[in-house]
């Protein structure tokens, strides 16, 4: 009998002691800053945890999750008294980023000041967008790869482009060339992620661009598993029922010329040797190529358009290697009928998306969005660049991003579907 107790007072101390190591874990790991609201936004009462509000549905939870939300709510009543250094108001006026004409030319920077007024009923836009969204991930009409997986069946790898900022409560998945460098460094100001001298950047523009894609900077889904082990998928879903969450999109057409324009158009060395050369092998019966970017562009040697949608189209392309993150379609990046996304911005409606959206987080008074910058690749040059493009083509590619253009409310281009 004396053996039994001892034996159970051992497991009971050994229970405590792991629970206390988890507890110090979390607190040097950052998850003190573990902020559960939606900004759109639910007041708490006094004493509550910051977000979890009676009524909530939290007896819903499964039982690991109630444990963990109430485990770190210690936490976060001490956390919710520490000063946040980024809640005043930020110094605007700090130089841009300078660029070569070149890359002016193909990025098309526009540093103009736009109005914050909006003629459009956000509201009721917002509401539209979910609704086609929700729609079609509902309608078994609509019919693409993954659509049907729950968020569980989602490689953690995949979950790359989510990007949290505990402080404020927010997810945002990134869209490559649809503003996400500039959505980006919002995301750094407020998580206060990047410091400069010791401070944490207070404008977004102060940023480096190399900074800004570094992915050490982000914390993201896909390293929840490094920092959290198997609690990361119950703490990634308490953070996807409780933060706010977020993305950009763009006409996909339009993000393929635009990912063109600035991957091949450009001299970068990185996607000429991954890209380039293969492309230039296959597609246009090029050998012994030049050994850099800068060579080749002397030579005349670039990727046309014709070659790069060849590329996309190629079935051998997708089984050497997924498509980069540049031309890879949206519901494969941010997982939308997974993933019940608060708000849905379009580059289209920049200027008055960003103004609204930050006015929802409750940070606008923080920062404002970057002055966009303005790529001219624009919905109106569609036909110029496909033009010389083989109508077959141009309909398999169509089917190819279909899902990203019925999912977000973009119609179908007849205009370059027809003869």
């Amino acid at each position: 009998m004396t053996k039994a107790r001892l034996l159970r007072l051992s497991v009971v101390l050994v229970s405590v002691f792991m629970i206390l190591l988890i507890i110090v874990y979390w607190d040097n790991v950052g998850t003190a800053h573990f902020y559960l609201h939606t900004s759109f936004s639910r007041p708490h009462s006094s004493g509550a945890i910051p977000g979890i509000t009676a009524g909530e549905g939290w007896e819903t939870l499964p039982d690991v999750d109630e444990f963990l939300a109430k485990l770190l709510s210690s936490s976060l009543k001490h956390n919710s008294s520490v000063p946040r250094k980024t809640e005043q108001l930020l110094v605007q006026g700090s130089s841009k980023p300078v660029a070569s004409n070149l890359e002016e030319s193909v990025r098309g920077y526009d540093w103009s000041v736009h109005s914050d007024k909006t003629s459009l009923d956000q509201e009721k836009l917002q509401i539209e967008r979910q609704r086609t969204l929700r729609e079609f991930c509902a309608n078994s009409s609509l019919a693409f790869p993954t659509k049907e997986r729950s968020f569980d069946d989602i490689p953690n790898y995949e979950l790359n482009h989510l990007i949290v900022d505990d402080r404020h409560g927010i997810i945002y998945c990134y869209v490559p060339k649809v503003a996400c460098t500039n959505w980006k460094r919002v995301m750094i100001v407020l998580s206060e992620s990047l410091l400069d001298q010791g401070v944490p950047y207070r404008n977004p523009l102060d940023i480096p661009r190399e900074h800004v894609h570094n992915t050490s900077t982000h914390l993201t889904f896909n390293k929840f598993w490094r920092r959290y082990g198997k609690f990361s998928r119950h703490l990634m879903k308490i953070k996807l029922k409780k933060y706010t969450k977020f993305l950009f999109v763009r006409d996909p057409f339009v993000r393929l010329i635009s990912a063109f324009r600035s991957k091949f158009e450009l001299e970068n060395e990185e996607f000429y040797q991954r890209f380039a050369i293969p492309m230039l092998k296959l597609y246009s019966n090029h050998t012994n190529l030049p050994t850099s970017v800068r060579e080749a562009f002397e030579a005349g040697l670039r990727v046309s358009f014709s070659d790069f949608i060849q590329y996309l189209l190629d079935p051998r392309t997708e089984k050497m290697v997924p498509f980069n993150e540049h031309w890879r379609q949206i519901y494969r990046l941010c997982h939308p009928c997974q993933i019940d996304y608060d708000f849905i911005g379009k580059l289209e409606t920049l200027d008055e998306d960003a103004a609204y959206l930050l006015q929802l987080l409750k940070v606008d008074r923080l920062l404002h969005f970057p002055p966009s910058y303005r790529n001219r690749t624009a919905s109106s040059w569609e036909e110029n660049w496909f033009a010389k493009i083989p109508l077959a083509w141009r309909q398999q590619l169509y089917k190819l991003y279909e899902a990203d253009f019925v999912l977000f409310g973009y119609p179908k281009p007849e205009n370059l579907l027809k003869d």
